[in-house]
């Protein structure tokens, strides 16, 4: 059961299928079912403000099915009333997340913020996990660094940012962690440079190049915020 990296924006979704919709309902059953979050969903999906044209994909299947994925954009982003969403939560629009999380945002084509990482629970041991989270940050990082970036930032659990150093990302916090009210569970901002990991396990097979040829068939469906 091979894994897949596939990477897009609102633009170019069409060639993947319904990759892009199964992969919302993945966060919806995660986010939502599983950590109770009060994000707009219609019971099947989950979609926010964030989900707009300046966003970018990196989606990982297995069989055909998503079983992972994750969305990015420049920190220069603005659609409507929104920016991206450490510099909204700084800016006060966003409920829950407290406005000293980051001391300034930036506001830089070189650093992109990544969001809703997630991985269905069908992927159930370690080491497929931490390959599935490797496919996805890199997916995310190709996108980013041919667009200019530098640098990546994140609002995760502090876990998770210790789960990337694992794996041979250069992650380091860069807030104070607070407790969200929905889950229970700390969260707190994180940056590493825009590089694919340095490989530091035998187990643990590099990341492919994000696939861009287009996907015909249908396919089917730790949190960043």
């Amino acid at each position: 059961m091979k894994m897949e990296n596939i990477t897009f924006n609102l633009a170019q979704m069409h060639q993947y299928g319904s990759a892009f919709y199964d992969f919302l309902g993945l966060r919806k059953r995660f986010f939502v079912d599983q950590l109770g979050w009060d994000i707009p969903h219609d019971g099947t999906v989950e979609m926010d403000q964030y989900d707009n044209p300046l966003a970018y994909y990196s989606l990982v299947l297995r069989d055909g099915k998503v079983i992972g994925g994750a969305r990015a954009m420049a920190t220069t982003a603005q659609w409507g009333s929104h920016t991206y969403m450490l510099r909204d939560a700084v800016a006060g629009k966003l409920i829950g997340i407290p406005e000293n999380i980051i001391k300034q945002p930036m506001v830089e084509k070189t650093v992109w913020e990544c969001t809703r990482v997630v991985i269905s629970d069908e992927v159930d041991t370690h080491a497929d996990r931490s390959l599935c989270l490797s496919y996805i940050v890199d997916g995310l990082v190709d996108q980013a660094t041919e667009h200019g970036a530098t640098e990546m930032m994140a609002l995760c659990p502090p876990s998770f940012a210790r789960a990337l150093r694992k794996l041979g990302y250069g992650a380091n916090l860069i807030g104070q962690p607070y407790v969200n009210s929905d889950d229970g569970r700390r969260y707190v901002a994180m940056s590493m440079p825009a590089k694919r990991r340095e490989v530091r396990t035998a187990n643990l097979a590099p990341s492919p190049r994000p696939t861009h040829i287009p996907h015909t068939q249908p396919v089917h469906a730790q949190p960043v915020a």
